[in-house]
């Protein structure tokens, strides 16, 4: 079966078959996860599934695209983008920083790369639904706050690049070797708060 025959079809029961695959995909990983178990858990047959997603490979690209859209889309509603660039970097930051570090953004980026080379277009379509859009956003408002006069940057994709590696110090590797398995919101303020200071060090007027 080529991509060009994998479509999905939405449906009535579509939610209900994420939300199953959800539960799944995070609990036993992409490769341990069965479409039976998925099925089940969505409570749904197998057909009905599979008429929504005949590759498992969509479904599961389907699952960590929603969620990362989901997040995206949160922080764009919840930040104010107007505000100075103290309080925007702050509040993207600890929003960043609680989703790459919470179970779920964990198991979504190992998946990713457990199977980015059998399937590169999953961690392609990861990093457009959420990644991309968020550094998209960072950087029209870094050129708004240079026009205001309050940053000065040259490279604005570069600038948020570097806000969101910086938020990811500490606390996401540490995490990803397995040294850590939770992380508090005192220690998400911390790292949040000293990227913020650099980031401004190197940028404010």
């Amino acid at each position: 079966m080529n991509d060009a025959t994998l479509i999905v079809r939405k449906g009535r029961k579509f939610d209900q078959v994420l939300e199953g695959a959800r539960v799944v995909f995070m609990a036993d990983g992409f490769e341990g996860a069965s479409v039976d178990d998925i099925a089940k858990e969505a409570g749904v047959s197998k057909a009905t599934l599979y008429s929504y997603f005949p590759d498992k490979r969509l479904l599961f690209m389907e699952v960590a695209n929603t969620e990362c859209a989901r997040q995206s889309q949160a922080a764009i509603d919840n930040i104010d983008m107007s505000a100075p660039p103290r309080e925007v970097l702050s509040q993207a930051g600890r929003h960043f920083l609680r989703f790459i570090t919470s179970q779920f953004g964990q198991q979504v980026f190992r998946i990713c790369v457990a199977e980015s080379d059998r399937f590169p277009e999953i961690g392609r379509a990861f990093y457009k639904s959420g990644p991309e859009r968020m550094r998209g956003e960072m950087a029209a408002y870094f050129a708004e706050s240079v026009t205001r006069g309050e940053l000065r940057i040259d490279d604005l994709t570069l600038a948020a690049d570097q806000f969101g590696e910086l938020c990811k110090a500490d606390l996401w590797p540490r995490l990803m070797f397995g040294v850590i398995n939770t992380v508090s919101e005192a220690d998400i303020d911390r790292v949040v708060d000293g990227a913020v200071e650099t980031f401004l060090a190197r940028y404010a007027r």
